[in-house]
């Protein structure tokens, strides 16, 4: 059965170790690596070409504005041009978006992939998190027969409202372990959530055991091994 690996990760704005957090995502090896808190000051494509180069991964960039989501793909699987779709916050308050494509694997098995990083506001998460799911359930590129998969950092734990909104829909399918912050975890706010597979494999942290995970970011990646 096709595997598809799917990781997700905050980078911090890659004001940590860019050269640790990028040998953390070699370790992992994802298809797909969705990705939170991309830089986003003047120049700032130039640090995440150069980052998705360190980790064997390819970046399509940013496809509206300027957007703190994004995601990567290995050379094994064929990847649409992502789009970053924002979501409404309040004036000067931090911009929020999620970013999403479609994915081919060699088989020509396809998934939808969407990162998304939730609002520090309990309400707005909650809104957020309907918008993400109303917007992909109303759009006709994205039909219920082939699997999605969203991921990202939540900011709250599994007892939220707005993670709630996301089991309605989807099935919670990485890990159940703290992942911020990363120098000591005890909160569970990054997850990956999917429909459609057949198989679920959770990535095991003990993977990144001896890996610079303090030196990469203040948050823990998680990733699945998804049967599509």
């Amino acid at each position: 059965m096709p595997s598809l690996r799917v990781a997700s990760y905050n980078l911090r704005g890659l004001k940590d170790s860019a050269e640790a957090a990028a040998a953390v995502v070699r370790a992992m090896r994802p298809d797909v690596l969705l990705l939170q808190e991309l830089p986003r000051y003047p120049g700032s494509e130039y640090a995440v070409s150069a980052f998705a180069r360190d980790c064997d991964l390819l970046w399509s960039g940013r496809t509206r504005l300027v957007s703190g989501t994004g995601l990567m793909t290995a050379l094994r699987v064929t990847a649409t041009d992502s789009q970053d779709r924002r979501l409404r916050v309040g004036l000067r308050e931090n911009p929020r978006s999620y970013t999403l494509t479609q994915v081919r694997l060699p088989g020509g098995q396809r998934a939808h992939v969407v990162s998304v990083h939730l609002s520090l506001r309990a309400q707005q998460r909650v809104e957020h998190a309907g918008t993400v799911l109303s917007e992909l359930a109303a759009d006709p590129a994205f039909p219920d027969d082939v699997p999605l998969v969203v991921g990202g950092d939540l900011n709250e734990g599994p007892d939220g409202a707005a993670w709630g909104r996301f089991t309605e829909a989807l099935v919670e399918v990485s890990a159940e372990h703290p992942t911020f912050p990363a120098h000591q975890p005890h909160r569970h706010i990054d997850a990956i959530f999917a429909r459609g597979h057949r198989a679920v494999t959770p990535g095991d942290p003990a993977l990144l055991e001896g890996m610079p995970v303090r030196e990469a970011s203040d948050h823990l990646p998680v990733w699945v091994d998804l049967e599509i």
